[in-house]
Order: C-alpha cells, then sequence, then structure tokens
C-alpha cells in the first residue's frame, strides 16, 4: 500500500507511520516546512512538506497514493475560525486534492468522539447520534466529516472517531501523571464520571483495517478500548501511581474551583502567550458526565477487535514518560 499521512510529526501520526513502514508499505508524510519530524527518526519514509491549509502544496503529495489518513488538524486555538480553517477547511482541500489526482485514493479521516459531545453515564454514544459537540474544536471536527462524506461521489471515504487515546509519547493525558509523580492525586466533586480510552496501537489497527476493508467505505465508526471497558480521571491516575510505584495525596476539588482556575490560567495563557496545560476548554470535558462510545459497529461490520489492556497502556506511557524525562 502507498500511503500518505498529513499530521504525520504528531502522536498517532508516528505510531502509525511505524507500523506502516513495518508492514512494508510505502509512507509518505506531510509535515510543514520546519515541522518537527523527531518522531519519526528510523522510520522508512519520504518527506512531502506542505499544510492541509495550503492548497496548492497537497496536490504533489497526494500523486500516486493509494491511501491518505487524514490526522493533521489543531486541537487548540483562541477563536472558532482558527479551529474551521485547519480541521474543516484543510480536510476540503485535502479532498479537492485527491480529486483533482484522479485516480480515487481512499480517504481514511481521523475525527474525535469530541463531535458528538458527552454522553449519558449510563449510555455510550453509538455511530448513528445526531452531532452535538458543545465546544468549537469539536464542532470542527463535526464539520470536518460533512465535509468528507460530502465527496463520497468522488472518492472513497471512511471515518474513524477515537476516544481518549494512551500511549508513549501521547501529551493530552500528560498533565494527569504529572501531577502523580509530584505526589498529586485530582479527584473532582460530582465524579467518578466515566470515559472510554484506547490503546494507539489499536486506534493505529483500526485506522489500517478501514484503510483496507471495502465495508469501511461511507462509514464512521468509533473505537474503543477491550470490552467496552471505561475509567475515569481518578482511575488513570490511580494506575499511573501504581506503575510508578507512588501513592499520592488526595486533592478533591469542586466543580466550581475547578472552572475558577481554569478561567485564570485562560487569562495568564493571554497575558504571558504561554499555553497552559488547564483551560476552561479542559475543564469543561473533565466535567462532563461523561465521554463515553460504543465500539459495537466496528466489531460487526469490520471484525475489530482492540487487544491492548488499559492498565498496560497507562503503565507502558508513565514509564516511557520517565525513560525519556517527561516527568
Amino acid at each position: 500500500m502507498r500511503a500518505l499521512i498529513t499530521g504525520a510529526g504528531g502522536f498517532l501520526g508516528v505510531w502509525l507511520a511505524q507500523a506502516l513502514a513495518a508492514r512494508g508499505d510505502t509512507v509518505t508524510c506531510l509535515l510543514r516546512p520546519g515541522g518537527d519530524a523527531s518522531g519519526l527518526s528510523g522510520i522508512d519514509h519520504t518527506r512531502a512538506e506542505g499544510d492541509v491549509t495550503d492548497p496548492a502544496s497537497l496536490r504533489p503529495a497526494v500523486e500516486g497514493q493509494d491511501v491518505v489518513f487524514h490526522l493533521a488538524g489543531v486541537r487548540r486555538g483562541a477563536t472558532r475560525e482558527d479551529f474551521m480553517h485547519v480541521n474543516a477547511e484543510g480536510t476540503r482541500h485535502l479532498c479537492d486534492a485527491m480529486v483533482a489526482a484522479g485516480h480515487r485514493p481512499r480517504m481514511v479521516l481521523v475525527g474525535s468522539l469530541a463531535a458528538m459531545g458527552p454522553s449519558s453515564a449510563s449510555r455510550p454514544h453509538v455511530e448513528e447520534d445526531p452531532f452535538q459537540p458543545y465546544e468549537w474544536y469539536g464542532e470542527s471536527k463535526a464539520e470536518a466529516e460533512r465535509i468528507a462524506f460530502s465527496y463520497g461521489d468522488r472518492l472513497p471515504v471512511t471515518v474513524s472517531r477515537p476516544p481518549r487515546i494512551l500511549g508513549p509519547r501521547d501529551r493530552e493525558n500528560l498533565t494527569f501523571f504529572r501531577l502523580v509523580k509530584k505526589g498529586l492525586r485530582l479527584e473532582l466533586g460530582g465524579g467518578p464520571r466515566p470515559l472510554t480510552m484506547i490503546d494507539v496501537e489499536d486506534v493505529v489497527d483500526a485506522l489500517i483495517l478501514q484503510a483496507e476493508h471495502p465495508r469501511a467505505v461511507g462509514e464512521a465508526f468509533f473505537c474503543a478500548g477491550p470490552g467496552g471497558k471505561t475509567l475515569s480521571l481518578e482511575g488513570v491516575q490511580d494506575l499511573c501511581a501504581q506503575a510508578l510505584g507512588l501513592q499520592p495525596r488526595t486533592a478533591r476539588v469542586s466543580p466550581w474551583v475547578l472552572k475558577a482556575i481554569a478561567s485564570a490560567a485562560d487569562g495568564l495563557s493571554r497575558v504571558s502567550g504561554r499555553k497552559l496545560p488547564l483551560n476552561r476548554k479542559l475543564a469543561r470535558q473533565l466535567l462532563a458526565p461523561a465521554w463515553t462510545c460504543s465500539g459495537a459497529k466496528a466489531e460487526r461490520l469490520l471484525g475489530f477487535r482492540p487487544r491492548r489492556d488499559l492498565e498496560d497502556s497507562i503503565r507502558r506511557s508513565a514509564l516511557w514518560y520517565v525513560e525519556h524525562g517527561w516527568l
């Protein structure tokens, strides 16, 4: 398979490139000029310089590809337009380039559970649920899906919607590991709140399956951890503490205190220009009743079954962070 990966220098992109190269696939990584490619060191790939917000840069990269894995996007932005410009319109630019290439490569778009918004604590989201994002990132990911599927008469398109992803190199959950390393366990009032989580290598397996399976075309799929098991923020920290051999003290924080701290952090970020790990967006995510989804459709149509235990994912992550000086 000849595969192009956008956003290849990121956490998921590096793992995907590594897996494809190990299979003997021909891997091209789309990276912005001057973009950090250190994570791709030692992985057999060709670098293509381009940006999904620059349509002219995309056509050469998609030429001759069998599959385009579209991972590029932004998770933080100051305005709604920041998210829409990259996550939504960037998807449109990429689809246009793929159509212009003329040979109908398959698009595997990496969406997000955030496009659906929070779930209830008693019922995980299924693919048929309507989009109900409650912040700009989720809104932009929902719009990216709509755009991609609007090209369905010209391109074979499939969408993967991962929940929170665990694994070495992940930065999204790193804040909570660092708290534990400092001897602190955060417990939010009104919880626990269930979270669907999945190991990065299981997400990679799902993406490759969606790139090859005929029944994936025209469909969106959640990918969930083994057996539909959920964790909570507190549970993740407990497993991290266990992996590191620590016994952190618990700091119980009420929702209104978390919101106040997050608002102050946003203010400091605006003044200093530094992106702090806590912000109002993260606070809202943490205080939602649940972020859960069902992997039943992917198992039923594609035969996909995640294989990595979440406890082991957290252990591997914690040890990697320590080994590489992130903790």
